[in-house]
């Protein structure tokens, strides 16, 4: 990974439980969220507001959009 950023203590601490509630790893859990939130949130959006379209093929968004950076 080439970033990785810190949660706060309230981030952290909600992961923790929803990976409790869920049973399984945190880093699992924060894996679905990131996923889950390719599916939620308008990739479009996402894409055209890129600053890095360097990494299009691994993104999630990608996919899903025709981006203004291709």
């Amino acid at each position: 990974m080439a970033y990785s950023p810190d949660l706060s203590y309230q981030s952290s601490c909600t992961l923790r439980r929803l990976a409790w509630a869920l049973e399984i790893p945190m880093t699992v859990a924060l894996e679905e969220m990131i996923q889950y939130m390719t599916k939620i949130i308008d990739s479009g959006f996402v894409c055209n507001n890129c600053l890095d379209n360097s990494k299009c093929k691994y993104c999630g968004f990608h996919s899903k959009s025709t981006n203004k950076n291709q």
